[in-house]
């Protein structure tokens, strides 16, 4: 492809992740995998192109409406990075612009204009609105102030980069270090992790799947944040273990090498579809013996035959993603107030349901990769208060126990439990709290 016709399909990409609710790496996918005669480079530069249009949106729609553009026009959003972003002069792009054949039309005349109107400007201004500049929505940001107070724009310009690409090695199959020569041997370089004893940070965006670290189960794309949560939850040989809201499995396949294959492990989630796509990943991994279990809802029968029958049960919440933007960008802007009550009262019904399954003496384990304290310590606190069979585990112990470590990194640790954050961890942002059950006398 040529680099106009490139910025043509950036275009199109973009109009479709305007006008669907799926996320937008599905739409990029989708809209590619469409189109099988596009090359391994030209797919990597379109995709690099949207995701950087998107966590740049809010300002380049500033600049568009300061300079006479459509903010919210995905032709105007590229004609506008072009100039801000790459910091092209306004003769070549418009050279991008020719009309020919599969490239965009010829920029008009009040285009033009605005061409010459960006030329040379910065994408961020001091006279911006402080939401534009941190690219969140203005109703979001006091929640960023509750959680990380004169910290919180560094913790939203960290979430305007972009996400390393971490793998957690599956001991089950393998080593740290074996597992980091294989991939060495296709090519990929890659590096231990800070925080997690099992991951690897791989250099750039390479092809990992295709590895025969992948197809073996030695390796499982999983950021370094999501590994700590795994294994802070304490799952060992012999336990009896539910992961509650497993989805399409990462967490359980974590827990699962942790018990090395004894005890009891099950995997229940409401969503059938992704409950299914966790069978071949625990396939590969060597996971023969884990539970699939479907539930229809808070009021599913097995729930109640399962009452009181597990040590650790996890709840990995349904939330509002915020500590994932670095890797869906468009996602800040498909959150409304109303999704996020909704998912407060989700997590509260969640975590009575696995209440009643955890054992005498067993630990519930809330954890959610958002930043917000209305989704995280407040839900415990509301919990904690209709609860008085539970009890907060300090995250420093829990830590020891379970890494061999002095304690949590610098700021992960609050109140007792542990938020990480992009900004001062490198992980997405998350938060996890354990909480006892106390046992019988």
């Amino acid at each position: 492809m040529t680099p106009a016709a490139r910025i043509a399909a950036a275009i199109e990409v973009l109009g479709e992740v305007d006008a669907a609710e799926a996320p937008a790496d599905k739409i990029v996918t989708a809209y590619l995998r469409a189109r099988r005669y596009v090359g391994a480079k030209d797919r990597r530069a379109i995709g690099q192109r949207v995701f950087g249009l998107l966590r740049a949106r809010a300002r380049l729609d500033w600049w568009c409406q300061r300079a006479g553009l459509q903010p919210a026009r995905p032709r105007h959003r590229v004609l506008a990075g072009l100039l801000l972003i790459d910091r092209e002069a306004p003769e070549a792009v418009a050279a991008l612009f020719d009309g020919g054949r599969y490239h965009p039309p010829p920029p008009a005349p009040a285009e033009r204009t605005a061409l010459e109107a960006l030329s040379g400007q910065g994408l961020a201004q001091p006279e911006q609105p402080a939401w534009v500049r941190l690219e969140c929505p203005d109703w979001l940001l006091p929640g960023f102030e509750a959680a990380f107070g004169a910290g919180a724009g560094t913790e939203l310009r960290a979430l305007q980069e972009e996400a390393p690409l971490d793998l957690r090695v599956n001991a089950l199959k393998g080593a740290r270090e074996a597992a980091r020569q294989s991939l060495a041997e296709a090519g990929i370089e890659s590096a231990p992790t800070p925080l997690s004893p099992l991951g690897l940070r791989v250099a750039g965006r390479r092809a990992v799947t295709a590895t025969e670290a992948f197809r073996a189960g030695l390796v499982e794309v999983q950021d370094e944040g999501s590994q700590l949560l795994a294994l802070l939850t304490g799952a060992r040989p012999g336990l009896a273990v539910c992961d509650l809201c497993a989805g399409a499995g990462g967490k359980t396949l974590a827990l699962g090498a942790a018990m090395g294959g004894q005890g009891r492990l099950v995997a229940a989630d409401v969503d059938p579809g992704r409950l299914a796509a966790a069978g071949p990943r625990l396939r590969r991994a060597g996971l023969s013996a884990v539970e699939l279990r479907r539930l229809a809802g808070p009021e599913d029968p097995w729930l109640a035959v399962q009452a009181g029958g597990f040590d650790r049960v996890l709840v990995d919440a349904p939330c509002s993603g915020t500590g994932t933007w670095r890797r869906s960008p468009d996602a800040r802007w498909r959150l409304a107030p109303q999704r996020l009550d909704a998912l407060q009262a989700t997590q509260d019904g969640l975590l009575r349901v696995a209440a009643a399954l955890v054992a005498p003496g067993g630990r519930l384990v809330y954890a959610t990769c958002s930043l917000l304290p209305a989704e995280n310590e407040a839900r415990v606190a509301a919990f904690l208060e209709t609860s008085p069979g539970f009890a907060p585990l300090p995250v420093e112990a829990v830590w020891a126990e379970a890494l061999g470590a002095a304690g949590p990194p610098e700021g992960a640790g609050r109140d007792g439990a542990l938020r990480l954050t992009p900004g001062r961890h490198g992980t997405d942002g998350f938060y996890l709290a354990i909480l006892e059950r106390e046992r019988r006398l």
